[in-house]
């Protein structure tokens, strides 16, 4: 059977809650990825990962609806981005997360393929805790997952958004999309960027928010030609192994 929500049936929906599956919706964003990679190129890496997740535990897993806009005010100064409000993406996946409760499901697992939702979901994963005590929420980025494979990467001093590791899992999960001949650097080095820049990506904490017109004129942090379908697919499998261990350890407790 499918693991897919919008796939099924709602005969089959319903024996799905009833089984005890986990919930897994990608979530991602409609922005900037410089030249060489799509606007929804956050929504793809999530989605990938969800499948993959599925795929390693069969009926255990159902992925539900995804949000393919996220929280990316600091990318609207590069045509094509659309961004939602910190409370309007709280409030869709958290509609979400309530219909389907009220069909069942119990626990949720939300991927996000773009990090600047992740402070919102943080929020989410807090006030659900206190309204909805009888429901478990959980949510990871994609890319953080995979320390080990990312680290084994060459990349520049200055990496990140549409740089080597995020090119990398799109060469692996959706070549056709990626505009190989546009594929250039960024910025890459601190000396690139004025002071209060160079100040925010240098220090993890205290952090200060940036527009990334100011970080990059491109709209790229690294060297997106070092990147690798090898690259990518590491990523992926390192970060499918620790979702599934996760859903493993959830579904036992």
């Amino acid at each position: 059977m499918t693991a897919r929500l919008a796939e099924m049936t709602t005969l089959e929906a319903a024996r799905s809650a009833e089984g005890g599956t986990v919930v897994v919706m990608p979530v991602g964003a409609f922005e900037q990825h410089g030249a060489g990679l799509p606007l929804a190129t956050d929504q793809i890496r999530a989605e990938a990962l969800a499948d993959a997740v599925a795929e390693a535990l069969p009926g255990k897993v159902v992925i539900g609806p995804g949000v393919p806009v996220g929280v990316s005010p600091h990318h609207q100064a590069f045509a094509g981005t659309v961004s939602l409000r910190p409370a309007l993406f709280a409030a869709v996946v958290r509609e979400y997360v309530e219909s389907l409760a009220a069909h069942g499901w119990r626990r949720f697992l939300v991927i996000t393929g773009h990090g600047g939702n992740n402070a919102t979901l943080g929020t989410l994963a807090q006030e659900l805790l206190r309204d909805r005590p009888d429901l478990e929420l959980a949510w990871t980025p994609v890319t953080t997952l995979a320390k080990d494979s990312v680290g084994r990467m060459e990349l520049s001093e200055i990496s990140g958004h549409s740089g080597e590791a995020e090119t990398a899992q799109m060469l692996h999960v959706a070549p056709h999309l990626v505009r190989h001949d546009l594929l250039a650097p960024g910025t890459t080095t601190p000396d690139e960027l004025d002071p209060l820049a160079r100040l925010a990506r240098s220090v993890s904490q205290p952090t200060v928010a940036l527009p990334y017109d100011r970080l990059s004129p491109t709209g790229v942090l690294g060297d997106p030609r070092r990147a690798t379908a090898e690259d990518g697919r590491a990523i992926l499998n390192e970060a499918t192994d620790r979702i599934v261990a996760f859903i493993k350890e959830w579904l036992d407790t």
